[in-house]
């Protein structure tokens, strides 16, 4: 008979000791240790805090946090089609040093992940190469041109673990309601980009006095509100489960609020741009500043994070959209949308905890057990027998973005020479150490 491994002994294991536990999923937040043995948390609590199990690896965490790695719901990569833009392989290392240990994949691909073929191309392709969790959004319309629904059904059987239409609004609201109805049948999450494509058409930044200094065409924040709006009468029709990626804007929050207390089946998220940065940092035409949706004004920023606290907005993600300098580097109005951010997905997020704005636990919640929840996931949390996906974060460390130094394949990132506070410090994923500060960048 196996004899199981008791606290005290556990050859083979790694303990972390001296850590701040904190995990979103049971509040926990307190001095401890934890023991993960093969892919799995063995053992934490305050008991582990000095004493580890005998024969394990020690990790003095040195009083910093240890908490669930994050999940990343929106990360675009140019694998297929793209690669020079960025690669699972490449996205998975610049996740690793961000403390992401799960990211997301979303289906504006070339050619568009809405095949079953294309799910299993890329789920395989993961497996090899990337040294993250990589899960994929397929596309919800055939091509993502808002037309013809994609086989729901299939793509789910085949591993796709939400739909969206990607950058693109199904303008059509026949097509959405069909699209609501068909993912209802198999309880599948519909993720929807909320922007009117023809009030949007065009426009290069949010609609307001710095888009008039600049002279460059914008949209007014009620093209989001508008789709928002459609979109939850269609949920209240329907019932289906709906998640709007990435809202910006107070009257969408509103919205979102409103749904809520009817116990609509409606979430959103939020991207740490929207939460960190407004329209005046574009300032003399930085184009790494130009996203989707745009940056809106500053009291709209400050809508999102009191959102954020209030526990009304469930997610944030980085927004990840890698975008090389051709498409970069040109007049403000001509260039790409898109900025990466999985390496600074979490030192962004610490500026509203450090600020006051936001406390650590709901911060860390809207990256861990929200989006595993949500995705039906499992991990986010800290407890026994639950994945060993670990981040060790150093909260108050000053250090310079230098985008010479991040692993993404493109490096066009809007926080670029900013100050952070906070970096991580260790990456687990499954049991095993990819990151570490200061070590080799392939572990």
């Amino acid at each position: 008979m196996k004899r199981s491994l008791q606290p005290t002994e556990a050859p083979g294991a790694t303990a972390f000791i001296n850590a701040r536990l904190v995990d979103p999923a049971s509040g926990r937040d307190e001095p401890g240790g934890l023991v993960v043995v093969g892919a799995e948390i063995a053992e934490l609590g305050p008991n582990l805090r000095r004493n580890a199990p005998q024969g394990a690896a020690v990790v003095d965490c040195d009083g910093h946090v240890l908490c669930p790695g994050l999940i990343d719901a929106q990360v675009y990569t140019g694998d297929p089609g793209q690669e020079h833009r960025e690669t699972l392989k490449t996205a998975s290392f610049a996740a690793a040093a961000g403390g992401v240990t799960t990211i997301v994949c979303m289906p504006d691909t070339e050619p568009v992940i809405d095949q079953v073929a294309l799910v299993d191309y890329v789920q395989r392709r993961a497996r090899e190469r990337a040294i993250v969790h990589v899960h994929i959004m397929a596309a919800v319309t055939r091509g993502l041109r808002g037309e013809e629904m994609a086989e729901i059904g299939l793509l789910q059987r085949a591993g796709a673990i939400a739909f969206t239409n990607g950058k693109s609004s199904i303008a059509s609201t026949r097509v959405m309601r069909n699209a609501l109805l068909y993912a209802r049948d198999f309880d599948a999450l519909l993720v929807h980009h909320t922007e009117d494509p023809y009030l949007s058409n065009g426009a290069a930044m949010n609609s307001g006095e710095p888009a008039t200094r600049l002279g460059l065409p914008g949209v007014h924040r009620f093209a989001e509100v508008i789709v928002l709006e459609r979109d939850v009468r269609l949920v209240e029709m329907t019932n289906a489960r709906y998640h709007a990626a990435t809202i910006s804007c107070r009257e969408s929050l509103d919205i979102i609020r409103r749904a809520k207390a009817k116990k609509l089946p409606v979430t959103c998220g939020v991207s740490i741009n929207h939460l960190t940065l407004n329209e005046n940092d574009i300032g003399p035409y930085r184009t790494f500043f130009k996203v989707r949706p745009p940056l809106r004004a500053e009291e709209d920023r400050a809508a999102m994070v009191s959102g954020l606290a209030a526990g009304d907005i469930d997610l944030i993600v980085s927004s990840h959209d890698p975008q090389d300098a051709d498409v970069k580097r040109r007049p403000f109005a001509e260039a790409a949308d898109g900025a990466v951010g999985l390496e600074t997905l979490l030192p962004a997020a610490l500026r509203l905890y450090h600020s006051g704005e936001v406390g650590l636990l709901p911060l860390l919640k809207a990256m861990t057990i929200n989006p595993a929840r949500l995705l039906g996931l499992d991990g986010g949390r800290l407890e026994k027998g639950a994945p060993a996906d670990l981040a060790l974060i150093d909260l108050n460390t000053p250090w310079v973005v230098d985008r010479d130094l991040m692993r993404a394949r493109s490096t066009n990132s809007p926080f670029d020479e900013q100050k952070m506070q906070g970096r991580v410090l260790r990456t687990m994923v499954a049991g095993r150490t990819v990151y570490q500060y200061g070590g080799p960048d392939r572990l």
